[in-house]
């Protein structure tokens, strides 16, 4: 198991992916300041009980999602919008629109393909930064909304996948299918999930939760 996360003093801390992790962050065309234009999701939730509660610590929180993204997207910005920040900790959350723009757009990225570009992205970001610390959340989905069920079993691939990647580059792995479906049996998913995609603000508060539990950085 990987150890958590221990924050230095100045810690850059970077949140990627899609538009779970984007959630209105500034525009893209923008440079912001640290801890400013973080959006309205999970990035926002967790950079705000971090900074409350270390503030010595002086940390810095970056906002670079991007709505749409698949991960052949994110491993062609990711010189500009990652390596070139030189943050202690990147978070990343990608996956889901692998599978949906397969479903919906014949666009998606195959699973042995989403496997292959995210190990180059993660070796990428070991030559670059060896000292930053990865964590990996685990994409999700629940059957309802946008969500068919044949998206099921290939987010489980996709999953695995990212499990996988975190034992090999010793990353951080945050599980979240499992949480979103143990808190769906007792609402139902659009409680957590308004199109089994998105979360709504209780799902990105899920998700804030599970991280800071998973990094040791909240409660176990």
């Amino acid at each position: 198991m990987s150890p958590g996360l221990d924050l230095r003093t100045g810690a850059r801390l970077l949140f990627q992916g899609d538009s779970i992790t984007d959630c209105g962050r500034s525009p893209r065309d923008e440079e912001v300041p640290p801890n400013t234009g973080l959006g309205a999701g999970y990035p926002l939730i967790l950079s705000s009980q971090l900074l409350e509660r270390l503030p010595a610590k002086r940390l810095e929180c970056f906002n670079r999602g991007i709505s749409g993204n698949r991960i052949v997207d994110l491993y062609a910005r990711w010189r500009i919008d990652a390596i070139k920040l030189r943050p202690d900790i990147i978070s990343i959350l990608i996956g889901v629109n692998d599978t949906w723009h397969a479903f919906k757009r014949d666009n998606g990225v195959e699973v042995d393909r989403y496997e292959q570009i995210f190990r180059l992205l993660l070796d990428y970001t070991r030559a670059q930064l060896p000292e930053t610390r990865l964590v990996l959340l685990e994409p999700f989905a629940l059957l309802t909304g946008e969500v068919q069920a044949e998206w099921i079993a290939e987010m489980k691939l996709r999953q695995e996948i990212v499990a996988r990647l975190a034992g090999d580059f010793s990353a951080i792995f945050v599980p979240l299918q499992k949480p979103f479906e143990i808190a769906a049996a007792d609402t139902g998913p659009t409680y957590w999930l308004h199109d089994g995609v998105h979360p709504t603000p209780a799902g990105h508060a899920l998700i804030a939760r599970a991280w800071l539990r998973a990094t040791g950085l909240g409660e176990a």
